[in-house]
């Protein structure tokens, strides 16, 4: 494919000598004139491993140049991949000066262009950037409509500087968000025998996706420092439990507890986290990440109470009680603690959960619930059907397959969705569904 690359940083450096490395033919694009003489000359423009032989390789066959002028390289090619920075604002925000002035000047040149031309932004962006600002630039200075006159996709990359060849040529996973499938199709083209498995999603999840990924490595480094720390404090070699902790792949390092869901609870997790918390301050190490975990399960939990709030409706009814199903554990249950909030504000509440009956409730668990939720048994309900019966707002908690057959659909009960229903997808669309995080 005859491609360009708008943008020799790190990036559009690689992405481009990678490219033409792979047999397409690239055209680098860059404001800066001796980034353009630089590649001309077969010199990268950034130190990276393996960068420099490649960009003197590809350069030397003809398969990548380099021009400052937008048209040259709109006209000598089919698909333009966007590479320029998005830094923050001094107040945190995305700066996005940069994307706006290439897009503008990519859409001057594509004006009375003949011929499809494709639109990548590969600069990470926050998701609605494309949709509701680059794509209206484009539309307005190309003239036409954006999926029908010319292609748009998002396509993040997930380059590691120091190993961002090697990242390049053996991705983790493409994502593609497409316009429309014309647009995808082009991108995929792109990346034809690469590994790594294809994501082609909506823009909006292709932009998100790189948030998630970059967050979470941030909260990984941080997480591990922390408990490094903590761990040296108390005389533990922090490595060798390190080691243990990535050994187990069936809770650790898996797709374990990171799908969107409720707040979580149990006689566990909040208990040993005080306790690790408490054992770090004893020790005068500052833990702000573990410090602040229950704290955001707290306001996670108050995104709940909230949903109920802005429903305007009072008669309320909730579909769980113990902190996980097919138990009647209740302690430090955050469905307890929700029933526990609503109470307090004055919500006419009905609780049903088939595992939790008060008069099996026993030990540390009945005194659990008589010094959190003493007004339980007036809350309880028999069944379903009574919870149904009495409720302007159903919070669903619970995946019981007799709850879930009873859920109306469109007339109804508000459904405040806390657990993601398996026809969470189709109920969107209903003007009764909330869900809780999705």
């Amino acid at each position: 494919m005859r491609v360009s690359v708008f943008g020799l940083g790190y990036v559009g450096c690689v992405s481009a000598a990678c490219l033409a490395g792979r047999g397409h033919e690239v055209i680098g694009v860059d404001v800066n004139p001796v980034k353009v003489d630089l590649v001309n000359d077969g010199r990268a423009p950034v130190v990276e491993e393996r960068i420099g032989e490649l960009v003197a390789e590809v350069v030397r066959t003809g398969a990548l140049r380099a021009t400052a002028d937008v048209a040259e390289a709109i006209a000598g090619s089919e698909i333009s991949l966007v590479c320029v920075g998005t830094p923050s604002e001094p107040n945190g925000s995305l700066c996005t000066a940069y994307l706006e002035r290439v897009t503008e000047q990519i859409g001057a040149a594509l004006a009375g262009r003949g011929g499809r031309h494709t639109v990548v932004f590969r600069s990470t962006m926050l998701p609605g950037t494309c949709l509701n600002l680059l794509v209206p630039i484009l539309e307005k200075t190309v003239g036409g409509t954006a999926g029908v006159d010319f292609g748009v996709a998002v396509n993040p990359e997930f380059l590691r500087e120091g190993s961002s060849v090697r990242d390049f040529l053996d991705p983790p996973k493409t994502v593609i968000g497409e316009l429309d499938p014309a647009s995808g199709e082009a991108v995929r083209a792109l990346y034809e025998g690469l590994p790594g498995e294809v994501f082609r999603v909506p823009v909006p999840t292709a932009e998100a996706i790189k948030y998630a990924d970059n967050a979470f490595h941030g909260l990984k480094i941080g997480f591990a420092n922390e408990l490094g720390a903590v761990c040296q404090a108390l005389g533990v070699d922090s490595h060798q439990v390190m080691d243990v902790f990535l050994a187990d792949r069936k809770l650790n390092i898996s797709p374990a507890y990171l799908r969107p869901g409720f707040a979580f609870g149990g006689s566990c997790l909040p208990k040993d986290l005080r306790s690790l918390v408490h054992a770090a301050r004893r020790a005068d190490v500052s833990v702000p990440i573990l410090s602040h975990v229950l704290v955001s399960n707290s306001a996670h939990l108050q995104r709940a109470v909230d949903l109920v709030e802005r429903t305007g409706r009072r008669r309320v009814g909730l579909f769980g009680l113990s902190f996980k199903p097919g138990t009647d554990d209740l302690r430090e249950s955050p469905l307890v603690e929700l029933a526990e909030r609503l109470f307090g504000k004055g919500y006419d509440l009905k609780i049903y959960d088939a595992n939790v009956s008060l008069s099996r409730l026993l030990g540390a668990n009945r005194a659990y619930i008589e010094s959190r939720l003493p007004h339980l048994a007036q809350l309880l309900a028999d069944s379903v059907e009574e919870v149904l019966e009495h409720a302007e707002v159903c919070l669903v908690g619970t995946g019981d397959p007799a709850v879930l057959a009873a859920l109306p659909h469109g007339d109804g009960p508000v459904i405040v969705d806390l657990v993601r229903l398996p026809d969470a997808e189709a109920r969107r669309t209903e003007p009764g569904y909330l869900g809780l995080a999705w």
